[in-house]
């Protein structure tokens, strides 16, 4: 017999909460190895031109990882938030793509 009647209901959302949990501090694992290497990339000198990518990609994964875990943009009734903050990144990309291009040419 069950204790009450939303009890799969909760076992659901504890083993929910629980797998949750266990993304977050992957992530959060995941987010400070990439914050080593990148110090660990400066610290050995690599060649700038090697290095400076590196980070670069490595930032941006630790910033989806930030969005999707973090902010919990990966759960259902997040779509209006995604759509301004990819609106915004859109933005921000053909800005800084209009910077590049008036500068360099």
């Amino acid at each position: 017999m069950e204790k009450y009647a939303g009890s799969t209901s909760y076992e659901f959302q504890k083993e929910k909460n629980k797998q949750d949990m266990k993304f977050q501090l992957v992530t959060f694992a995941c987010m400070i190895v990439f914050t080593l290497i990148s110090f660990g990339l400066v610290i050995a000198e690599f060649n700038p031109m090697f290095t400076i990518p590196i980070i670069l990609l490595l930032a941006c994964v630790q910033v989806g990882f930030q969005l999707y875990y973090f902010m919990h943009m990966s759960h259902k009734g997040h779509s209006l938030p995604s759509v301004f903050l990819y609106s915004g990144i859109f933005v921000a990309f053909i800005t800084i793509l209009a910077m590049v291009t008036i500068v360099w040419w």
